[in-house]
Parts: structure tokens; sequence; C-alpha cells
């Protein structure tokens, strides 16, 4: 015990250059939690020794103020090292086409870290001003936390990759937590479970008891939720539909996808995966994102060519931009819009059905202040002059042959609530039958980044009792079952196709039929247990 205590009183005692090197490393090994290694124990350490950090603060500040400062400091030193290392597979973006974007990436990689950073700043300087001796600083630790990762979903349109939740919900087991409460409660679970061990080292005496007391109750408390979720998972057959899918992954280099030379090559790619043996049994067809080089709604030939090859039954679902105009009653061009679509098409090559993406990723598919960035000569990801607009009407789809479906184009799957919330329609309407997720991770290369993604979508299908139907450019293409499962996929950097039986409808989660109070119910417990550890046992008064 007297080792613990040593490096406790080690790692708060640092100041300057060394704490900021400390916390920048123990935000960069808290991404190994995540996909694709899911090495979550090392969240008590780097949780850990951030508790012993804010001790620092917490004692070598004269004042409340210079305390929340410098927890603040600390907070965003932590930060940047999680950003840092846990998005670093941005960069690779910028090199698919390095003439234009490659010279922006030492400024990226460190203003997007730094901006995201502000986050687990603005968490540990709450959590300063909650901060005491003893168990308390565990849960005004978790409550800091749980509401700057809350917001990080929501901000500036928000980004809530790599949730602290993840990384509890990192095993199937723990992973059927998701169904209860959500990743959003599930990060203020982690800050706590994680975190509390290191709390029983602040001194000695009766504050450490009382530590060494939250933390048991908090590990005894996940060894049950662990063997909940495998008694939930061995109790729960996968039960099949008769709707089957056919998922097509075809590999294409990002590189080379939107050089116009390649676009015939492309689509012939396309539709002779499609047509290998075995359509004949297959209801669905699906391609990823932006499949097609081209304005697949603007192509008759195209769309000639997709209904020759499908049989009278099969329906392709293809992700294609698509662009539309208004023009005044002199013909005049007055408008024109692009959009990211997901369309369904028919055996008889006609378009049925079209939704189009709702959440576009700022500087990836529109710029804030487009007009202007754009007389400066810069452009989005994508290079669609004007940007992508945003999509308008009912975000379920409906397809031929099939239950209704919940579309989500790339990292639309990855905002928990918004999902949630189309996943739960009014009463008497009909719920959603699976969801559809098609994405283009080839923009990332074969980094962590493809991975971290799917791991997202697979507990969006826990979350809300859907199967998942995802297929990617290039990894990972799967089917998943409402409990997570995956009962096939096609690899990173591979080229093929699975024909799969769509799983059943799970039950409706607690976490769709409250949502919200999930979420607060987390923080409340938080906020009470911090209130509690508060209260000073007396001991008896002796009389006689």
């Amino acid at each position: 015990m007297a080792g613990p205590a040593r490096i406790a009183a080690w790692t708060a005692g640092l100041t300057g250059l060394k704490r900021a090197a400390v916390g920048i490393f123990l935000g960069a090994v808290s991404v190994l939690a995540f996909a694709p290694f899911h090495l979550w124990p090392i969240l008590f350490v780097s949780l850990g020794g951030l508790v012993w950090l804010l001790d620092g603060s917490y004692r070598g500040g004269e004042t409340l103020p210079a305390r929340i400062l410098g927890a603040g400091l600390t907070g965003f030193w932590f930060g940047f090292g999680f950003f840092l290392t846990g998005l670093y597979w941005i960069a690779e973006a910028f090199l698919v086409e390095p003439w234009r974007h490659g010279w922006l990436i030492p400024f990226v990689m460190t203003a997007f870290p730094a901006g995201m950073a502000l986050f687990f700043a603005a968490g540990c300087a709450f959590a300063m001003a909650l901060w005491r001796e003893g168990p308390a600083r565990v849960f005004a630790l978790g409550l800091g936390l749980g509401l700057s990762e809350l917001a990080r979903g929501y901000v500036l349109t928000g980004f809530p990759w790599n949730l602290i939740g993840y990384g509890l919900l990192a095993t199937p087991s723990l992973m059927q937590l998701a169904a209860l409460f959500g990743v959003y409660a599930a990060t203020v679970f982690a800050v706590l479970v994680f975190a509390s061990p290191a709390s029983i080292w602040c001194g000695g005496g009766s504050q450490s008891r009382r530590s060494a007391v939250v933390a048991s109750a908090l590990l005894v408390l996940l060894a049950v939720s662990y063997a909940w979720g495998a008694i939930r998972l061995a109790g729960t057959a996968d039960t099949p539909t008769d709707l089957r899918v056919r998922l097509v992954q075809a590999n294409i280099d990002q590189a080379e996808k939107w050089r116009p030379e390649n676009a015939t090559r492309i689509f012939e790619t396309y539709l002779e995966m499609t047509e290998r043996p075995g359509l004949e049994d297959v209801d669905i067809v699906i391609w990823p994102e932006t499949a097609l080089p081209f304005a697949l709604d603007k192509s008759p030939d195209a769309l000639a060519a997709i209904g020759d090859i499908l049989p009278a039954n099969t329906v392709l679902l293809v992700g294609s931009a698509r662009w539309t105009e208004r023009r005044n009653d002199m013909g005049i061009l007055v408008s024109r819009r692009a959009y990211n679509s997901l369309m369904a098409v028919d055996g008889e090559g006609q378009v049925v059905a079209i939704y189009d993406k709702v959440h576009l990723v700022p500087f990836g598919e529109y710029l804030p202040y487009q007009d202007f960035l754009e007389s400066l000569g810069v452009m989005q990801m994508t290079g669609v002059r004007g940007g992508f607009s945003v999509g308008t009407g009912s975000r379920l789809m409906t397809v031929p042959g099939a239950p209704p479906a919940l579309p989500l184009i790339c990292y639309e799957i990855i905002f928990p609530n918004e999902v949630r919330t189309q996943a739960s329609p009014p009463r008497g309407t009909e719920r959603p039958g699976w969801m559809l997720n098609v994405t283009n991770d080839a923009w990332f290369g074969s980094s962590a980044g493809p991975y971290q993604h799917f791991y997202q979508a697979r507990l969006r299908a826990v979350e809300l009792g859907l199967p998942l139907v995802r297929v990617a450019n290039t990894g990972v293409s799967a089917v998943v079952d409402p409990l997570g499962r995956v009962l096939a996929n096609i690899n990173l950097d591979t080229s093929g196709i699975r024909d799969v039986t769509v799983p059943a409808l799970g039950p409706l989660t607690l976490y769709v039929t409250w949502g919200l109070w999930t979420e607060l119910l987390a923080l409340g417990i938080a906020l009470l247990g911090w209130l509690v550890c508060r209260i000073r046992v007396r001991p008896p008064r002796l009389t006689g």
C-alpha cells in the first residue's frame, strides 16, 4: 500500500511541464481502452492518475479560483493527449489529396485536439469546484466529466467520438448495459468505477477507509453488471427474419475514386460483385455511402444497367450524391443543391425511395461561413462547390419488401440521442425494424478510425434493440444483432460480398423508453453520492 501512496503523492506534487507531460501521457494511454484494442482496465491507471493530478491542484491552490484554473489546465492536458492519440487517423483524410490538404495536417492535428480538450478542461474545472478529500472527489469528477462529455455531443453540432463510456462497455457482457441507460450515463458510471480505487490514497485516516468502501461497492456493482450482461447474452438466441441482404464492399481507393477516367470501372466493379451467384435469393443489395463517383439519379444508363441485373423482387440500396435544381418562370437557374443521399432502386431501374443525410460533417461536407471561406479558396474535404445541404423529411425509409429502415449515413450513427429519437416513433406508429448504416471509411486508411466507428455503430444496436446492417466502402461491413453480436463481417482493406439474413427486432430497451431521463438519473446519482460523502459521521457522545 505504501507504493501506491508514494506514487499518488509524487503525481499530486508535479508542477509545470512535468505535470503537463504526465497529463498528456495519461490521456494518451486512455485510448487503449477503445477500439481496436479494448484494453479497458487501462482506465484504472489513467483516470486514477487524473484524480491524483487534480489532488495536486486542490492542495496547491491557495484560493478556489486558483484551484479551478489549475484543474482546468490539468484537464486540458489530459484531453489533449486523449484526442491527439485517439483521433490521429483524421490526418489520413488530408493525405487522400495531399496537394490540396496536406499542408493543413500540422494545424489540424494540434488545433482540433486542443479544441476538443476544452471539454475535459471544463469538466475538471467543474469537478474542482466540488472537490473534497476522500470519496466525494470521485463523485465530483464523475459529475464534471459526465456533463462535459454530454456537452461534447451537442456543442457546435457535436462530436461524441470515443466517449469515456465506450471504454466501460468494451466487452460484449458489459456492452449490454447500453440497453439500460445508453453511453452518456455509462460515462458517469465509468468515471466513478475507474477513478474510485485511486481515491483510497488521500493521506490516510477515515477518508481513506470511506474511499475504500465506495471503491469496493462500485467494483462489486461492475462485477454484477458483467454477470447480468453475460446472462443476457447466454439467454437470448439469434432469431432470423425472412429478409436476406447482400453486403457489397468494393474496397475502392479513395484517392482513385473521383478521377473521371475511373468512373466506368468503379461502376462495373459494383455490378460484377452484385451479380455473383446467389443473387436470386437476396431481397436487398447494399452498396456503401457515395459508392459511385457520379449522380446516379441523373444517369439513366446506369439505372438501366442496375435494372438489368436485379431480379424482379430485389432492391438495391446505394449511396450517391444527388443534385436538385430550382428554376424561375423564365427557366433561369435560381439555386442548385447537393445532397449526400441513400437511394432505393428497384428491379426496373427506378428510384423508389430517397433519404438525404441530415447531420453533415463540418469541414468535411460543408463549411461554416461557406461562401466567405470558398472566396478565400478554402474547400471542404469532399470538394463539392457550395457544400452539401441538410436533408429534410422523414428519417425512416420505406424499402419495398422490408420493414421500415432507420437509415444513417456515415457518422450520423455516433449521435446516441439523435438516433434514439428516430428509433422511438410516436405512440401508435410503427417502430423501425432495422438500422442501415452506409459509410465510406476509406478516407481513414488502415488506421484505428474505421474500427472505432464500427464499434460505436454496434453499441447503437444494443441501445436501441435494433439489428444493424452496415456497409462500408472498406471495413468494417457487418450485420449485428440487437445484442451487439457480429453475425457476419467483411474486414478492413478487403473486397468481398456477404449474403446474410437480417436478425429479428429486439425488445424495446429501457434506454429507448426513458432516454434523457436515464442520463439525468446517472448525473443525479453522482450528485447524491457527492452529498452523502460530505456527511460527517460524528462519534456518539459518552454520558455518565
